[in-house]
């Protein structure tokens, strides 16, 4: 008989209260938070939640987890994602996913694609409006898709939130900058196949997905836009394929791409990157998601795993395992 105590695991979460509008589109609902408490019990931990609010350091001081389950995503800023990380590597408390630094360089849009640039790796052409700018780039190639640089979960991403001209992005440019208040990225609208490929692990241990295709079923406008309201009417306007039907040497560029932003960026345990790809057959890179979400029959992280054959509760755990593996630590 095993009589030794099990790991202790803070899960740092945001936990969602209002679903009127996208405002925390990135936070859990509490079904997900009790979903991956359920998961870490099953795989004999001991969780523990901890919202991300004010006084968590304090929560860390009277709770003495073992390592931390991080999905927080944090409250305000460009660097929202890495707050919860800094304070746990200030406090020497380990924790799963990626650090501080590639949080928040994947957060910010067009910062992660220059870095993909600079990997040779295709990503539209894009320009930054600067918060407050009333100038607009001349030379953009028309539709442009224009989205707030530092948001996830589709937030601040509408139904109308492609422009076909300069007119309709100066309204659209307008809006978003007024409703989020930060820089916005135009970039080339791809008229394409949407994908997104999962990573699971570090350096050589680390498993890479098959590609899951998002095929649009029904449209919501003029485009095709893996928005926050198609995501959370996802049975209505998507369905999901994997593996996509899809020549060897496009599946095969789309892993190596995601593999090398995923290590360029420093990511670590889990992460998610999204592409399209065009009718001439460019795999363009579209963002990252090194926190991605994680509600079970919804999200595209846990989708992946079924797809390929990892029930939602091995996920979890084998998310965990990645960092106590990376820590040097042995699950109890």
């Amino acid at each position: 008989m095993n009589d030794k105590p099990r790991l202790r695991v803070g899960i740092a979460c945001n936990i969602r209260t209002d679903n009127s509008s996208d405002l925390q589109a990135e936070f859990d609902e509490p079904e997900t938070i009790a979903a991956i408490c359920d998961a870490l019990n099953a795989g004999g931990f001991e969780p523990v939640v901890l919202e991300a609010s004010d006084g968590f350091p304090q929560k860390l001081e009277t709770e003495k987890p073992d390592i931390v389950f991080n999905i927080a995503e944090g409250k305000v800023g460009r660097a929202r994602e890495a707050h919860i990380p800094a304070i746990l590597e200030y406090f020497g408390v380990p924790y799963t996913g990626s650090d501080a630094v590639a949080l928040a360089v994947s957060l910010d849009k067009a910062l992660t694609k220059r870095v993909v640039q600079s990997l040779g790796i295709e990503t539209p052409v894009f320009v930054v409006i600067k918060k407050g700018s009333i100038e607009l780039p001349d030379d953009l190639l028309y539709p442009v898709i224009i989205k707030p640089n530092a948001e996830g979960s589709g937030k601040g991403i509408s139904d109308a939130c492609v422009a076909a001209n300069p007119e309709e992005l100066g309204e659209l440019a307008g809006k978003i900058t007024e409703d989020y208040g930060q820089d916005i990225i135009v970039e080339q609208y791809i008229d394409g196949r949407e994908f997104t490929v999962g990573i699971l692990g570090n350096r050589q241990g680390c498993r890479i997905f098959e590609p899951m295709e998002v095929i649009f079923k029904e449209q919501r406008g003029l485009y095709k836009v893996y928005n926050y309201e198609v995501k959370k009417n996802f049975r209505d306007y998507v369905i999901y394929r994997c593996p996509p039907e899809l020549p060897s040497h496009l599946k095969a560029r789309m892993v190596r791409d995601a593999e090398a932003v995923y290590e360029a960026l420093g990511c670590r345990d889990f992460a998610r990157i999204d592409f399209r790809l065009s009718g001439d057959g460019i795999v363009y890179f579209i963002e990252v998601n090194p926190l991605p979400g994680l509600a079970p029959g919804y999200s595209d992280f846990p989708m992946l795993g079924e797809f390929n054959n990892i029930s939602y509760n091995d996920l979890i755990c084998d998310m965990l395992h990645c960092a106590l593996k990376r820590y040097g630590m042995e699950a109890v």
